[in-house]
């Protein structure tokens, strides 16, 4: 190869000094969008939050909604909710989606069949999934009514019954997230070095051993992406809620997020819906954080 035919092109000095322009007006529509439907919404959410209503419409500043949000028992209510069906979804669904990718890791057309038919769930949208579920739980002529009537069982008013109505929205969570949480595991899985796990069964470890010491360890990054997805979950679902018990009854089912659409769309308090939203934000923000610095610690302990 001759030498002229390895010299890059001269470019000019004009044609470098465009370059910047270049990129920033290819990167000017993407920054507009960007600030006018994400960092507005929010700069607007936080203003709301700190604006405060008199009875004249005068507005001023201040922390008033947020005193009314500690004090309102409605809040409260959503916020316990909100830990009990944290506590019962993410829990249950990581667990069960683990125990599947770990039995179905092994790629035969059996449990190819097994992994559609349990990641089939997530394909279906929530709202039509709740809508299922309402038919489903009807007292005394749904599904599940009918079939426990065949062992002798009464009937029960699954989603009426103040009691029973925040399990079977756990219930249904965990039938639709488990799906898509074991894909995850799945991929976290395929990335484990099989020498690893042959070297410990000919050293004599047992499938719990090897479980406990290699494959739990170096699932360390997926199970915290996947804890941070949970959690994301857990505030943000809320269409389920709104189709099958509409936050009742007695409050059973309301929460944190679903209390926000309440205030905003139907008793039309902005500043009481925007001051729930920091909240809700900034506790999600922080356990992000916290689940983002293991991820990080696991990656560097797997490194």
């Amino acid at each position: 190869m001759s030498a002229a035919s390895t010299t890059l092109p001269s470019v000019s000095l004009a044609a470098r000094a465009r370059w910047p322009w270049a990129a920033y007006g290819l990167l000017t529509p993407s920054a507009i969008f960007l600030l006018a439907f994400t960092y507005w919404p929010v700069l607007l959410v936080v203003l709301n939050s700190l604006t405060v209503t008199g009875f004249h419409g005068v507005a001023h500043w201040g922390l008033d909604n947020f005193g009314r949000l500690f004090a309102d028992d409605h809040f409260g209510a959503a916020v316990r909710n909100n830990i009990v069906y944290a506590i019962g979804t993410i829990a249950p669904s990581l667990v069960l989606a683990l125990g599947f990718a770990l039995g179905l890791k092994d790629t035969t057309r059996f449990s190819s069949a097994l992994r559609t038919a349990i990641a089939l769930p997530m394909l279906i949208p929530l709202v039509a999934a709740a809508s299922l579920f309402v038919f489903i739980f009807l007292p005394s002529a749904g599904l599940l009514d009918y079939y426990l009537g065949r062992f002798g069982l009464s009937e029960t008013n699954w989603l009426g019954d103040p009691s029973l109505a925040l399990g079977s929205i756990i219930a249904i969570t965990i039938w639709k997230n488990t799906g898509y949480y074991m894909l995850f595991f799945l991929a976290g899985l395929a990335g484990i070095p099989q020498d690893l796990l042959d070297a410990a069964k000919i050293d004599g470890a047992r499938p719990w051993q090897r479980f406990r010491h290699i494959t739990l360890p170096l699932l360390g990054p997926t199970i915290s992406f996947v804890l941070i997805v949970a959690l994301l979950n857990v505030l943000t679902q809320v269409d389920h809620v709104i189709v099958m018990t509409q936050g009742g009854p007695s409050d059973s089912t309301s929460m944190l997020l679903f209390y926000i659409y309440q205030q905003a769309h139907q008793n039309y308090d902005v500043g009481l819906a925007s001051a729930a939203t920091v909240m809700s934000v900034g506790v999600l923000f922080a356990l992000s954080v916290l689940s983002l610095r293991s991820l990080e610690r696991g990656i560097h302990h797997e490194v």
